[in-house]
């Protein structure tokens, strides 16, 4: 029996744009894999990172099999930034694949990708490394160099979502980076997303960012 997959596309890496209702549904999923992730005894705010997102990764898991979205939620996984790189230059946190899209694009790579780091807005170390190691990683397109959208989760150690937000756009007015500064996003995640936008060296196409900051309970 032949398997009706759909037409290849067109020679050359497809730039991969995810409709707002698709933006919507993941950051949902995190949200409700994150309340998942905070009922195990090992999930608090002195948890490693690597451990914070291993919870996550299992919560988004669970959480999606109630969801219409055909997302397969990867192990973190070596990465290269382009096709002609050979070897790995990075290493993603959450790689997301869209069945829909790999059956249009067969494109083997993440269709969208969530990074993952710790945050405090009074932490001034916390909120330069969120930026730097984190939103820095999708701008220079060493991550979601075909991609029009991209993750960040922060895991709020201290303090609230809106603090963590505050003292991340506190570190880019300091280092004359207004224009990447996060704003209230209308995403449909929830209450504790956000959302920047950011030119890219190399392509013509911004990238959006999309925030979600996530906290601890007790």
């Amino acid at each position: 029996m032949r398997i009706p997959y759909e037409t290849p596309p067109a020679l050359g890496r497809e730039f991969i744009e995810l409709a707002p209702e698709v933006v919507a549904v993941i950051l949902l999923t995190v949200a409700a894999g994150w309340q998942r992730a905070s009922v195990a005894g090992d999930v608090n705010a002195n948890a490693g990172e690597v451990l914070m997102t291993e919870r996550l990764r299992d919560g988004m898991r669970t959480a999606q099999k109630s969801s219409p979205l055909k997302l397969i939620i990867l192990p973190g996984t070596e990465s290269r930034s382009k096709p002609n790189v050979v070897l790995p230059d990075g290493r993603t946190d959450i790689p997301l694949m869209l069945i829909e899209i790999f059956l249009r694009t067969q494109e083997h790579d993440p269709h969208a990708i969530i990074e993952c780091k710790r945050i405090a807005g009074s932490d001034t170390h916390l909120c330069r490394e969120y930026v730097v190691e984190g939103m820095d990683r999708f701008i220079q397109e060493k991550y979601g160099e075909n991609h029009a959208v991209g993750f960040m989760v922060g895991y709020v150690l201290a303090g609230s979502g809106s603090e963590s937000a505050d003292g991340i756009n506190a570190y880019l007015k300091r280092v004359s980076r207004n224009r990447d500064r996060l704003g209230a996003s209308d995403s449909g995640g929830g209450p504790s997303s956000w959302e920047s936008r950011h030119a890219r060296s190399t392509r013509a196409n911004p990238i959006a960012l999309h925030h979600a900051f996530l906290g601890f309970s007790g």
